[in-house]
């Protein structure tokens, strides 16, 4: 079972995520990842999230978020000790966005658009980016009945090096690229998470909701923006249906062969 580590090793801005996809053993005793995920969840700010996996590639995911890079490490460890083959596994921590608007920028919005008390106006500004940053920092994780996720990249390749260009021409197009998310407010909640030498992929994409089909639309409605259709690389997409542990060792066959 994890038990809390007497040496924390903290994320120093931000929070430890990983995300695991598994295929379980039927009829296996999943009593260590009950406790494992129930214990590691009763330890605040920690989080979880269990699913059961749609198609056959998983069985279920569990998705782990922890200020604590140890005790993240300690509770993968314990689950993956359980009657489970690990499919997929991803790494990466809770990041702001270095693309995100500056007061700056409001200021000078402010001014184009002739506002009559600019300072009144930036405090409100200044009110809502400080809940943002918090909240992409060191998120409360919906309880919504769906949740899909996936890794990205950006490319480097000749005529489409996201690297290669300057910083006002990567800030424009993610400026855009986000205007079309904010149109899925209410509907989607997003989580994008870095793993820029941490893991495989560069960024990972956690999606919340509680219909798949829009999912589905925000994802498709993205390809057509630049960023995405010139310059991203997805890897593979993962999608499940929320519930607690217990449902999803019922729903995968834990213990079906065990008397009660």
């Amino acid at each position: 079972m994890h038990t809390s580590s007497p040496t924390p090793v903290p994320v120093p801005t931000g929070w430890g995520v990983v995300h695991l996809m598994l295929r379980a053993v039927r009829g296996g005793d999943a009593q260590i990842i009950r406790d494992t995920l129930r214990t590691f969840a009763a330890v605040a700010p920690q989080q979880v999230v269990t699913f059961s996996v749609l198609g056959g590639r998983a069985d279920f995911g569990v998705m782990l978020t922890s200020p604590d890079l140890d005790a993240l490490d300690q509770a993968t460890k314990s689950i993956l000790a359980g009657p489970v083959e690990c499919v997929s596994s991803f790494f990466s921590v809770t990041e702001l966005s270095e693309y995100s608007t500056t007061e700056d920028d409001e200021r000078a919005r402010l001014v184009a658009e002739g506002n009559d008390d600019i300072e009144a106006a930036l405090e409100v500004w200044r009110e809502r980016m400080a809940k943002y940053h918090h909240d992409r920092l060191y998120p409360a994780l919906p309880e919504r009945s769906v949740i899909a996720f996936y890794p990205m990249s950006k490319t480097r390749d000749v005529g489409a090096n996201w690297f290669a260009l300057d910083f006002d021409a990567r800030k424009r197009l993610m400026l855009g690229h986000g205007r079309v998310g904010r149109t899925y407010a209410g509907r989607v909640t997003q989580l994008i998470t870095g793993a820029t030498g941490l893991d495989d992929w560069e960024w990972g994409v956690t999606l919340f909701a509680n219909d798949v089909t829009v999912i589905k639309e925000i994802v498709y409605e993205m390809r057509f923006d630049e960023v995405s259709a010139v310059y991203g690389v997805f890897g593979p997409f993962w999608t499940g249906l929320v519930m607690n542990i217990d449902e999803v060792c019922t729903r995968v066959g834990f213990d079906a062969d065990r008397p009660s």
